[in-house]
C-alpha cells in the first residue's frame, strides 16, 4: 500500500439523531418519514423569537457514559461518545488489539459544548470563581470530542478537529481519508453537536437564518415555495474510516462504502449568489473520476433560507441540469445539527446505498418550481444506487463535497 492508492472506506456507524437514537431506530425512522422536530423543551424559549427544534430522544447519559466522565462531560460530548462506542462496535473494532498509534480521531465542531460553558459562567458570575468547575478547562474546548473519543478508546494517531460549522461533517471525512491515504489504518470520524441553551441559541436568532415558525411540521421547509429558514438540532453521526486492505485483512465484518471523492471551497462573501458550491461537487467528483451523469442521488444541503436554497438549485442545476439528478434533504426530520449535520447526512448516504433507496424530504410536497430540482418527497425512492454526492454549507461561506460509492 502506498499513500497514492489506498482506498478509504467506512466500516462502522454511531448514530445519535432527533428522529432516532441508534442507527436502526434512526433509520426506520428516516424512511418512515418521521420527523424529530418539536416545541423545545430543554430550556424555556417562549419568549425567543424562535422555538422549534430538534431534540435526541431518549438519551439517559448515565446509560451510556462512565460515571466518572459525567461531570466532566458536556450533552454533547455524551452523545458523541455514545454515537463513537456504537460505530466501533459496529465496525468489529477491539481497540485493545490495535496499534494504538494506527488509530486516529477527526471530528468536526463549531463552538464547543456551550451548555457546560454557560452552566460554569453562570456559577462564576453568580456565586464566584470558587464555584466554577476544574473541567472547564477543557470541557467546554472546541476539540474536546476528539479528545475525549481518543483516550476512552486510546487512539493515539493522527488526530484533529474542523471547525466549519454544517460542513465541518464533510471536512472531517476528506482529513480522515488524508491521514488513512498516509498510511494511518483506522480513523474515527464524524461529528457530533449540541448548542440548545440559550448561549447556543441566540448567535442563531441573531445570523437572521432560523425559522420563526412555531408549528414543527411548517418550521422547515427545504426547497419548498413556503421556506423561512432553518430548525437547529441536536446530535450526527460517528462513522469508522479505514484502509480497505487493512479492515480487509482484520476481518471488518461490513464495509458501506467508499469514500471516493471530496472537495471544499470558500465563498468570497455573504452573498449566497456567490456561492462556491458548484465548484466543491464538480472537483469531488473529479476527485473520485466520476462523470455528473454516474451519479444516483444528491443529499443537499437544503438550507431552508430561501436565498441559500435558491443559490444551492443553480449549482445543482450547473451540474447536473434542471431535474437531472434525484434531490433528497432527510435533514428535514432533524434540523441542522452545526457541526453534527453533514457527517449525519453521510451516514444516511452510506444506509441509502446500502438498502437501495433514497429516503424522502418530509413536510415538503415539492419543490418550488423556481429550483428545477427532481426533489424525493412523500415516500422513499427505490432506486440503483452506486454513487451519491454529499452537499454541505457552513455558515462563513463554507462549501464542502462528498462521494460516496457503493462496495464492490
Amino acid at each position: 500500500m502506498t499513500a497514492t492508492t489506498a482506498t478509504t472506506v467506512v466500516t462502522g456507524l454511531g448514530i445519535a439523531a432527533p428522529n432516532g437514537l441508534g442507527t436502526d431506530d434512526f433509520w426506520k425512522a428516516t424512511l418512515a418519514g418521521e420527523s424529530g422536530l418539536a416545541e423545545l423543551t430543554r430550556f424555556d424559549a417562549s419568549q425567543y423569537p424562535s422555538g422549534v427544534a430538534g431534540e435526541v430522544p431518549g438519551y439517559t447519559a448515565e446509560e451510556h457514559i462512565p460515571s466518572r466522565l459525567l461531570p466532566q462531560t458536556d450533552h454533547m460530548t455524551r452523545l458523541a461518545l455514545t454515537a463513537a462506542e456504537w460505530a466501533v462496535e459496529d465496525a468489529g473494532v477491539r481497540p485493545d488489539e490495535l496499534p494504538e498509534y494506527g488509530m486516529g480521531v477527526v471530528t468536526a465542531a463549531s463552538g464547543g459544548a456551550v451548555e457546560f460553558g454557560q452552566r460554569e459562567l453562570q456559577n462564576l458570575w453568580s456565586q464566584g470563581k470558587e464555584y466554577v468547575s476544574a473541567y472547564q478547562s477543557f470541557a467546554w474546548f472546541y476539540a474536546v470530542n476528539t479528545g475525549q473519543i481518543s483516550i476512552r478508546h486510546k487512539m493515539r494517531g493522527p488526530s484533529g478537529v474542523l471547525l466549519t460549522e454544517q460542513a465541518g461533517g464533510i471536512d472531517a471525512l476528506g482529513q480522515a481519508r488524508r491521514h488513512i491515504r498516509k498510511g494511518v489504518p483506522l480513523v474515527v470520524s464524524g461529528g457530533v453537536d449540541a448548542a440548545l441553551c440559550p448561549w447556543g441559541w441566540v448567535p442563531q436568532i441573531a445570523s437572521g437564518l432560523m425559522s420563526t415558525e412555531r408549528n414543527p411540521a411548517r418550521a422547515y421547509l427545504p426547497f419548498a415555495a413556503a421556506a423561512r429558514g432553518y430548525v437547529p438540532g441536536e446530535g450526527g453521526a460517528i462513522l469508522v474510516t479505514e484502509d480497505a486492505e487493512s479492515a480487509r485483512g482484520r476481518g471488518a465484518p461490513r464495509i458501506y462504502g467508499e469514500i471516493a471523492g471530496y472537495a471544499a471551497t470558500l465563498d468570497p462573501g455573504e452573498d449566497p449568489g456567490s456561492c462556491r458550491l458548484a465548484r466543491a461537487a464538480r472537483n469531488a467528483l473529479a476527485d473520485a473520476r466520476v462523470a455528473p451523469g454516474e451519479v444516483d442521488a444528491v443529499f443537499a444541503d437544503a438550507s431552508g433560507v430561501p436565498a441559500l436554497d435558491r443559490a444551492e438549485a443553480r449549482a445543482l442545476e450547473e451540474v447536473f441540469g434542471p431535474y437531472g439528478v434525484p434531490v433528497t434533504a432527510p435533514k428535514s426530520m432533524t434540523g441542522r445539527l452545526l457541526a453534527g449535520g453533514a457527517a449525519l447526512d453521510a451516514a444516511t448516504a452510506l444506509l441509502s446505498l446500502r438498502d437501495g433507496v433514497i429516503p424522502p424530504t418530509a413536510n415538503v410536497t415539492e419543490a418550488d418550481p423556481e429550483h428545477r430540482l427532481d426533489l424525493v418527497t412523500g415516500d422513499p425512492r427505490e432506486a440503483d444506487l452506486r454513487t451519491v454526492l454529499v452537499l454541505a454549507r457552513g455558515h462563513g461561506g463554507f462549501n464542502a463535497a462528498l462521494v460516496l460509492r457503493r462496495p464492490a
